[in-house]
């Protein structure tokens, strides 16, 4: 078996980073950039602050805050428009996985051409995207370092999954002190998404020792810190133990992907405009009691990495234990119980079910599933 592992050129973090994260971006000679954001973010201050902190290495910039929650070919064209306009010669992205996925959409088309919906799929572009700088001030999606890209085309009410080595960022940063401001529903959110990541990364078909590692560590940290910076946002030690699980958990499922609760959060947010994290949050225990008949040995060893006491246990209890450990963690951070809080319908699920078995996320799954068994899993999960 062959591996490619992709990931950032240079990642900066720890806490108090960002100044020296400015100085990298000025040694790369950029002159002026796009600065893709949500609205929060530029009326929290936060969009102006990087402005000026690339002012003070003489790079100019211009703030683009149209990055809606589950970004939009729209959001993507917009951006687009404005950094044609304004003659950008790299984008910063700020914020979380949906700022983040609108700069890699406008970077890709920047240098490509066309619209965002001609590269989907896996590896569609031919051009490396337009130099993107990614600072996170989230600890879940790991978008800041990943070579996915996931755009809703609303016309279709899907989220296009767009998995190319030519979005990958050149310069990650995570500072967890841009992170101490997210409220609690968000910090969970993101942390579940980050535990989603690692935990289906760990039992894909296409995981590798390197994969292993990192999601196995990404697990432990989360489960020992994710309550705590939901309970206290200002708890920089959890913070940043947070912010290393979630680029953990990226580089394990930026190489060996993903699977079936992927596929299928993807359509609950294209369909409904739903939060992403907590959509994985309450498929995550359901898709992997699917899974348990194929990987019980690795779900056995992602309940060790989240503290269970496993001692004589056999791998089917391993994995029950697991999935446990995943629906304890998920209740004490306040996630939904079900889908039915979230407003999904029941009569809109074999259209949600044929939608997921066309995501490129399914194809690493470590079990097949066909239509039927898809909708099975959407409705245990209400």
């Amino acid at each position: 078996m062959t591996s490619t592992f992709f990931i950032p050129a240079v990642n900066i973090m720890g806490n108090g980073c960002l100044d020296e994260a400015m100085i990298a971006i000025r040694n790369y000679g950029f002159h002026k950039a796009l600065i893709v954001t949500d609205f929060g973010l530029a009326k929290a201050g936060v969009a102006a602050r990087i402005a000026e902190k690339l002012a003070m290495q003489d790079i100019d910039s211009v703030i683009f805050d149209g990055a809606k929650p589950n970004p939009s070919i729209a959001n993507v064209e917009m951006g687009l428009g404005l950094l044609k306009e304004s003659r950008c010669d790299f984008v910063v992205s700020l914020g979380g996985g949906s700022p983040h996925d609108c700069a890699k959409g406008i970077a890709l088309c920047a240098t490509n051409g066309g619209q965002i919906r001609d590269y989907e799929g896996v590896d569609q572009s031919s051009q490396p995207q337009l130099p993107l700088i990614a600072i996170n001030t989230t600890a879940g999606t790991a978008s800041e370092m990943t070579r996915f890209c996931i755009i809703t085309d609303e016309s279709r009410h899907v989220k296009m999954a767009i998995v190319d080595r030519n979005v990958t960022p050149l310069l990650s940063v995570n500072d967890p002190q841009l992170m101490v401001a997210m409220p609690k529903g968000l910090t969970a959110a993101t942390g579940m998404d980050a535990l989603t990541h690692a935990i289906e990364a760990y039992v894909s078909t296409a995981a590798n020792p390197i994969t292993d590692a990192c999601a196995l560590k990404a697990m432990t940290l989360i489960s020992n810190n994710l309550r705590l910076a939901v309970r206290d946002g200002s708890d920089l030690a959890a913070r940043e133990n947070m912010a290393y699980a979630q680029f953990l958990a990226g580089m394990a499922f930026n190489n060996a992907s993903l699977g079936f609760v992927h596929a299928m959060a993807h359509q609950l947010g294209g369909f409904y405009d739903l939060p992403h994290g907590v959509c994985n949050a309450v498929l995550l225990p359901h898709v992997q009691t699917f899974n348990a008949s194929v990987c019980a040995d690795r779900l056995t060893d992602v309940a060790h990495a989240m503290g269970a006491d496993i001692r004589g246990f056999s791998a089917e209890e391993g994995a029950q234990a697991a999935i446990n450990a995943i629906r304890s963690l998920a209740k004490d951070v306040e996630i939904p119980g079900g889908l039915r809080e979230l407003g999904a319908k029941l009569s809109d699920i074999p259209v949600l079910a044929a939608n997921a078995l066309k995501d490129a996320c399914g194809l690493t799954n470590p079990r097949a599933a066909d239509q039927r068994q898809i909708e099975e899993i959407f409705r245990n999960a209400f």
